[in-house]
Formats: C-alpha cells, sequence, structure tokens
C-alpha cells in the first residue's frame, strides 16, 4: 500500500497536474505586477532568505534529491541568499497553497506553478511580471547565454506580452513500450508505432499473447488534460478558442479524439486505469505500451533495469490524415513577494534554477525535457547523457512543433478540467455516448468561463 501512494504521487507530480484539485477562488488583495520601479541588486553582505515552494519535493528519489542539491549549489553560490525549499502545503494543489498562502499574510517568495494556471496566477494570485521587476532586458537575456532556451518553451509563461512565469521544466507525451513483450508477441522492437491504427494493432497482438489489455493512456484519465489537450490537437480539434472565449472540447473533430480512445477500449487493448495503476502496471510490466508524459523516464529506466526488460520510447502517435500535435505537460518559476530584497534574490534564485548547470542535473537525473536544448550537444552538459540515451529522441524532437498548454481564465479552471476529464472517462470507458457526452460538458464548462 504505501509503495502504491508513492507510485501514486510520482506520476501525479509529474505530470505536473496536482495544481487541478481543489482550487479556491476569490482575488489575493497583494501588490500586483509592475507597482515599483526595477528592483535593486542586492549588496554582497545583504542577507536575505527566500521561501521556494515546487511539486517537486513532493516525492522522495531524483526528484527532491536533485532540486535539494541545486538549491545547495545555488546557497553555495551566493552565501548571502538562504532559500527554504518546500512542497506545496494542504493538499498539495500548486497553486490554491499559494492562494491559501497569501491569505494567512505568508506566500511563498517563487513558486512553481503549472502552466494551465498562468491566468489564474496572473489575475488572481497577482504573480509579479518579471520584465518590470527586473527589466525586460534582463529577462531576455536570462532565455539567452551559451545555451539558449528552445523558442517554443520562451512564451510559455507569457501574458498580455510580459513573462510573468519563467519556463522551468516541461515534458511533452512521450510513448513508453516494452520491447521485450513486443518480442514475446512475434514484434519486432522498431515496429512502427507512429499513427494510433498501428499501436492498436501492436497493443491487439499483445494483447492475445498475454490475456489481457497491453496499452495504457494517461491522456484517457483524470489528471491527464495537459495530454488529452494533444489528443484534441492531433484529431484537428482544441480545447479552446485562440482568444480563449470559447470551449471547443465537444466539436466533431475533438470528439474524434475520444471515439478513438473509446474504440481502442471497446477492442479489448486499453486498460481502465487510473494514473498511478497505469504507471505502476507499466513498472511492473503488465501492461507493454503507455503514451505518459516523459518526466516519468527515470523511474521507468529503472523499473526496466530491476525487472529485466527492454524500455524503448517512441514519439506520440498520430491520427491517420493529420500530424501529432503535443502539447507540454510542465511549470513555470513565478515570483509573490512585495519585498525588493527578496524580489532581487527570488530573481538570482530563477536565474540559477534555469541555468546550463541547472538543466543539465534536472534533464540527466530527473528526465524532463532540457529547456536550452543545445546542451545534448555540449560535452561539458548533456552530450554523454544524450548520446547514451535514446530514449531522449522523442521527446525532443516533439518540441519543435510543440503547442502549449491551454489555460482557462477564470477562477474555475479547476471545475473546467474535472467536467472535461469526467466526460472523457465517462465517453472512453463507461458507456456514455461520446458525441452527446462530450457536447453536454462543452455546455457546462462555457458557463463557467468569465
Amino acid at each position: 500500500m504505501r509503495k502504491s501512494k508513492a507510485l501514486a504521487a510520482i506520476a501525479m507530480a509529474a505530470a505536473a497536474t496536482m495544481s487541478l484539485v481543489g482550487c479556491a477562488t476569490g482575488t489575493v488583495d497583494a501588490a500586483g505586477a509592475g507597482d515599483s520601479a526595477i528592483v535593486p541588486e542586492l549588496d554582497p553582505n545583504q542577507k536575505v532568505d527566500i521561501v521556494f515552494e515546487t511539486y517537486n519535493l513532493q516525492q522522495a528519489g531524483p526528484w527532491t534529491d536533485t532540486i535539494t542539491g541545486l538549491v545547495k549549489d545555488f546557497e553555495t553560490a551566493h552565501p548571502n541568499i538562504t532559500v527554504k525549499a518546500q512542497p506545496p502545503q494542504g493538499n498539495g494543489a500548486t497553486a490554491s497553497s499559494v492562494q491559501t498562502q497569501m491569505l494567512a499574510g505568508s506566500s511563498p517568495d517563487v513558486a512553481q506553478l503549472t502552466f494551465d494556471t498562468v491566468d489564474f496566477a496572473v489575475d488572481q494570485l497577482r504573480a509579479k511580471s518579471l520584465d518590470k521587476l527586473v527589466g525586460r532586458e534582463a529577462v531576455q537575456e536570462n532565455f539567452e547565454g551559451e545555451h539558449p532556451y528552445h523558442p517554443r518553451a520562451v512564451t510559455l509563461g507569457d501574458r498580455n506580452g510580459d513573462t510573468y512565469g519563467m519556463p522551468y521544466v516541461f515534458s511533452t507525451p512521450v510513448l513508453f513500450y516494452n520491447a521485450t513483450a513486443f518480442a514475446k508477441a512475434g514484434l519486432p522492437a522498431d515496429v512502427d508505432l507512429s499513427t494510433w491504427p498501428k499501436v492498436a494493432d501492436a497493443a491487439e497482438k499483445i494483447t492475445a499473447a498475454t490475456g489481457k489489455p497491453a496499452l495504457s493512456i494517461a491522456c484517457a484519465v483524470k489528471g491527464g488534460n495537459w495530454c488529452m489537450q494533444a489528443m484534441f490537437r492531433s484529431a484537428g480539434g482544441n480545447v479552446l478558442s485562440e482568444d480563449g472565449s470559447t470551449i471547443e472540447f465537444g466539436n466533431p473533430d475533438a470528439v474524434e479524439a475520444v471515439k478513438m480512445l473509446r474504440g481502442l477500449y471497446e477492442r479489448g487493448v486499453l486498460a481502465s486505469e487510473d494514473t498511478s495503476t497505469q504507471f505502476e502496471s507499466f513498472a511492473k510490466g503488465n501492461t507493454a505500451i503507455q503514451l505518459q508524459s516523459s518526466a516519468i523516464q527515470g523511474m521507468f529506466i529503472q523499473s526496466a533495469k530491476a525487472g529485466g526488460w527492454d524500455l524503448r520510447a517512441a514519439a506520440m502517435p498520430g491520427f491517420d490524415g493529420h500530424t501529432a500535435v503535443p502539447t507540454n505537460s510542465g511549470s513555470a518559476l513565478f515570483v509573490f513577494s512585495d519585498d525588493p530584497a527578496k524580489q532581487r534574490a527570488s530573481w538570482e534564485f530563477i536565474k540559477f534554477m534555469t541555468s546550463d548547470h541547472a538543466y543539465t542535473e534536472i534533464s540527466s537525473k530527473i528526465g524532463y525535457l532540457p529547456l536550452r536544448t543545445s546542451l545534448t550537444e555540449d560535452p561539458a552538459g548533456l552530450k554523454a547523457w544524450a548520446d547514451g540515451n535514446p530514449l531522449l529522441a522523442p521527446n525532443l524532437a516533439q518540441l519543435d512543433r510543440l503547442e502549449p498548454w491551454r489555460s482557462y481564465r477564470g477562477n474555475s479552471y479547476v471545475q473546467i478540467d474535472d467536467i472535461l476529464a469526467t466526460a472523457v472517462e465517462e465517453s472512453v470507458f463507461y458507456g456514455k455516448d461520446p458525441i452527446s457526452t462530450m457536447k453536454t460538458a462543452q455546455e457546462r464548462a462555457q458557463k463557467l468561463l468569465p
């Protein structure tokens, strides 16, 4: 039981969806972004303490060890700044944790929030505009350097032309598979898995050999809406209109993605499992194919080694006639402090946690995509790791066609995501008609947009 709970925490947090639970509503009365001039540099002898809240501390192993190590490295490089690193408080949801602490008069200075909360962080939590806090030139300079950010990553934390969240860690949906199970079913390890029909055919052969569903898809269950957005886009649909005013996940193109998932379940190849059970089943070798966040890669590698099976990875499959469109999970770093010294210290910390050194540690030890992608070609960076890690290639290639995880405006983004996830699960696994179920969910969600 204890192990199952740990695996559940790993799967949920690594997919960066913990923020979708229990978010409170209401505007926090705090200083807004841009209310003050650029914060001054710290005097080297000026002692500053800051609090860093990160969901990567919610689970032991490579996540906690890596982040704890980086905090120590930062404090060594900045002996005048002390960082208290903590996991989200209360129910573990990122945005509501910050809000609860704010209302109590003591918010974290820097917080890691998932990309679906950008609008809520700006409108309700009053996150600071980094452009106004330290100057747009300084922010853009942080995106550059010897190994600049990938262009697709630069604007993920933007709102109305300002950078509020510094993109920090994220991943794309990757199709992990057990090549040993493929071989036992008579399939080559390099079988073509580029489309969902081809994945279904492979899963059917493995299912016939094992007597149990071979495939699991994180997008299809609660906690996987970031990934479900990619399924909608890959089928030609979307969750939101471009201007963010209209819910679209009940439109015909989007419903095609749900109908495809329903077909996989009716064919007997798609397992009906929640997120944590999916993770555990694949790690144990009970299922052979899983579409999952690439952030789980490190744990799957450990599981494959322990179980003696061959782990492989492929890009997210496409629908016939459409190119797959991956979306990102993940998070950005936001500043919430109103104190100028803590704001400057927070910025120094953000720069460090998005530096070449930090991404070398984070990518090689956790498995997150390095946002400074040219590190994979640097012998002093991630080249040796990348060359010895063929699982990285599909994830890295998908970055070139990445589309952002869309954020719903207003206080009800959690409720909208819950409506969507429930409708998908009912349509795929519980016999509800996908067309009417998704349309009804769309209409309910539309009423919750401001």
